[in-house]
């Protein structure tokens, strides 16, 4: 389904991807992990298309997404479903405007059939009734379930979440990783979660792949994954800070 093969990336003179290669099969679910900068999002927005790499190839269903036009990205874009860290809702709309955005601008759908979509939608992530209700009236643990609404109307084939479980409670956290599970399993979606909460990581991923140094540093399923004795994976799953790096 995604395959990364020796992907490159850098800004200016400052690499983030140097050489990250790895392959996620249909219906597999993906923890991404690695420190703050390490190039988690940017690894994300290649997968899309919305970067291009310096160097490598992305392929999506095996085709190269690195050589296509605008055009060409969009059509393979459809398959994608996206998940922000801060949901990204529009403010001046409602619950049922954002999650219909999508669809009002790439399916032929009548206002009826929208109204349906939605309401079925909202009712999987356990906000039924809510169509009316701009964002500022919602819990942050409401406004990613409206966002994982907006990236699943459609029925993508992959879902990407960055950081879904930033600024929640350790109970909201649960439930939004419980919610992720279902859709992954009602749905039959590819699930690619980069994410700082262990837990997250844990219980969603199917596999953890941890990112260090601009690459793939170690991968595998997640009792094997937490039960590593490597140092640099050991140091990043305790949390515990290397005395000699200076955080300022």
């Amino acid at each position: 389904m995604i395959e990364a093969r020796n992907l490159k990336k850098g800004f200016g003179t400052q690499p983030v991807l140097d050489g990250v290669s790895f392959r996620i099969e249909n219906g597999e679910s993906v923890a991404i992990i690695g420190r703050s900068g390490c190039g988690k999002s940017v690894l994300l927005k290649h997968l899309i298309g919305l970067l291009q790499p310096d160097a490598g190839e992305v392929l999506i269903d095996s085709e190269n997404i690195v050589p296509m036009n605008e055009r060409q990205l969009l059509r393979v874009r459809r398959k994608f479903g996206m998940v922000f860290q801060g949901s990204a809702l529009f403010d001046s709309m409602t619950v049922a405007e954002n999650v219909a955005f999508g669809l009002r601008r790439h399916e032929h759908l009548t206002e009826t059939e929208i109204a349906r979509r939605v309401a079925e939608t909202l009712e999987m992530v356990d906000l039924p009734g809510t169509e009316t209700k701009n964002p500022a009236e919602l819990s942050g643990g409401m406004r990613k379930r409206v966002g994982l609404a907006r990236a699943i109307v459609y029925e993508p084939q992959i879902v990407l979440y960055d950081e879904p479980t930033t600024g929640l409670d350790p109970i909201m956290s649960d439930s939004i990783d419980q919610l992720m599970l279902r859709v992954r399993d009602r749905l039959k979606v590819t699930t690619v979660v980069v994410t700082h909460d262990m837990r997250t990581a844990r219980r969603v991923g199917q596999r953890v792949l941890m990112m260090h140094d601009k690459k793939i540093y170690a991968s595998g399923a997640p009792d094997d994954f937490f039960a590593s004795r490597d140092p640099v994976v050991r140091q990043f799953i305790d949390g515990v800070a290397d005395p000699k790096e200076t955080p300022f």
